[in-house]
């Protein structure tokens, strides 16, 4: 099974198959090029509820199993299970231990009983799903009555200075697509779910040079997987002519790449209306 979805549109977003293949390539080499994800997954710790104590907690795209390990710690009388798209980075995470279960699944269908969980906790992994409706729909059966969903993603505006310097190069497809922020509002709204919290908020990131990033990109497996990408190998003048547009957004800390971060929290209601 996968933890995304197909998109909403044909061609808006990676298929999900080869999403789970290159995180899953990318498992031996995630946690030592992670930062943003590091800190991006500290803020959404820092955004649960104070009172939250659940007995059973949920980490939705675990990845490497960094932050059910860190859940592990913060709720030591809770059990955990940890859900990933790729087998790859949930044989890392097994060794690792944290969760008590590690499973492949789908965040639209999830293989788990309803009002089986107190947290969902979820950092950038929702980017990728094509139907976030049904991956908020899935958090609402899932959830215990007064259970909390936290989760943080990625939106339009993300890696543009990339994403400009490409068009100024061949006008192609390079850089992953996301949803609008508008969005993530419109469908939280309509979730079911008490929204608590939603806000965007931009992390830059500086780089030396333009290989520094993309390097850092593959390594992750978060590199260009859209539809209508180029396909072979990018041509050296292709690469200069990347290395030069680049050049224009550089600062005294060096290149930035930003990414626009959403972190949301919401909970299921104590009563559901019928």
């Amino acid at each position: 099974m996968t933890d995304l979805s197909q998109p909403t549109l044909p061609g808006s977003l990676p298929d999900k198959r080869q999403v789970a293949a290159s995180f899953s390539r990318a498992a031996a080499s995630y946690d030592s090029v992670a930062a943003l994800q590091r800190a991006v997954g500290v803020g959404l710790l820092d955004r649960l509820p104070e009172d939250l104590a659940p007995l059973r907690w949920l980490d939705l795209g675990s990845g490497t199993g960094h932050f059910s390990r860190v859940l592990a710690e913060r709720f030591t009388a809770a059990s955990g299970v940890a859900v990933d798209i790729a087998e790859g980075m949930l044989r890392h995470a097994r060794e690792q231990g944290g969760a008590q279960h590690h499973v492949a699944g789908d965040a639209e269908r999830l293989p788990l009983r309803d009002a089986s969980i107190d947290l969902l906790f979820s950092s950038l992994a929702v980017q990728w799903c094509g139907q976030f409706a049904s991956v908020l729909g899935e958090a609402r059966r899932v959830l215990r009555p007064g259970g909390v969903m936290a989760f943080s993603s990625l939106c339009v505006g993300t890696l543009d200075e990339l994403r400009a310097s490409w068009q100024a190069v061949d006008g192609m497809v390079h850089v992953n697509r996301f949803r609008q922020f508008e969005d993530y509002q419109r469908l939280c709204g309509e979730s079911g779910l008490q929204l608590l919290g939603l806000e965007r908020r931009a992390h830059v990131l500086h780089y030396a040079d333009v290989r520094s990033l993309t390097h850092e990109l593959k390594a992750l497996g978060a590199h260009n997987l859209n539809p209508g990408r180029p396909s072979g190998l990018t041509g050296r003048a292709r690469m200069q002519g990347l290395l030069q547009a680049y050049e224009q957004f550089r600062q005294p800390e060096g290149l930035p790449a930003t990414y626009q971060v959403v972190y949301g929290v919401l909970r299921k209601p104590m009563a559901e209306e019928q």
